[in-house]
């Protein structure tokens, strides 16, 4: 399971947005929805990946930080010789909730619905 240990250890203190993006950007992409998040293109690999804050709530057991993402996907060709598609890289932004357990860092991931 994913777990934000930064983002919790910084939980109360003026730094907690910027650790919780920083530690967010560095994640393993595949732990994050980007994929079922694309709105345009056809294939991610999450490069470009920039994170904002929308908001951060204090819950009995947790903190739920909804997040914005940035980052490019693709419209993959076949890759054919004759393929006159040209590989662009598009921008794509999805929204993404973030339930972090007080005491375990253990961090549930939600692709929020537009």
């Amino acid at each position: 399971m994913l777990q934000l240990t930064k983002a919790l250890n910084a939980w109360g203190t003026p730094g907690f947005n910027e650790t919780l993006k920083h530690e967010i950007a560095h994640l393993n992409v595949d732990s994050l929805p980007l994929q079922q998040g694309l709105s345009q293109g056809s294939y991610t690999t999450g490069a470009n990946l920039s994170v904002i804050v929308l908001s951060v709530s204090d819950e009995a057991n947790f903190i739920r930080a909804k997040t914005g993402i940035f980052y490019t996907s693709i419209i993959a060709g076949c890759s054919c010789a004759d393929d006159p598609t040209p590989i662009s890289e598009l921008t794509e932004y999805c929204e993404v909730l973030f339930d972090i357990d007080k005491k375990t860092a253990e961090t549930t991931v939600t692709l929020l619905a537009d």
